[in-house]
């Protein structure tokens, strides 16, 4: 029993469950970030590059059963032929760079925002006309002591 205590503890704590948030919401925006390279950003890498296109990029290092040419990198991978497939590691340095790109602004961002919101709790508010008098007649009667 005392098992199963520690674990619903461990598992109720606040900690946890921020994890699984995060991974959560971590998912989510992986499959935004692919997206966003997918259909935005690499169409105008291929189109600034001559149209080319980084998936179907490989090197044939055997030939398969069926000899090549071959077309795309499922044609290769179809026939068999041992292939270096450089273009799919291209397009995951791209994926990666645009995600740490889009991780570092946000948090830059959000560590300003929260930056700001701490400044402004600690600055204390303005004193009133009240408060402004009974400070400077309390500093004038010291003055005279």
């Amino acid at each position: 029993m005392s098992f199963l205590k520690d674990f619903k503890a461990f598992a109720a704590k606040g900690n946890v469950i921020d994890l699984a948030i995060g991974v959560v919401i971590g998912a989510a925006f992986g499959k935004i970030v692919t997206a966003l390279v997918d259909d935005i950003i690499m169409p105008f890498v291929s189109l600034l590059t001559g149209g080319i296109n980084f998936t179907d990029k490989f090197v044939v290092l055997k030939e398969g059963a069926k000899a090549g040419p071959y077309a795309t990198l499922d044609a290769a991978k179809g026939a068999g032929a041992s292939v270096f497939a450089y273009g799919h590691f291209l397009q995951s340095v791209v994926d990666f760079l645009i995600i740490a790109l889009s991780i570092f602004v946000v948090l830059r961002y959000l560590f300003h925002y929260l930056k700001k919101q701490e400044v402004k709790e600690a600055t204390p508010p303005p004193m009133s006309t009240t408060d402004t008098l009974l400070t400077e007649i309390r500093d004038s009667l010291k003055e005279k002591q």
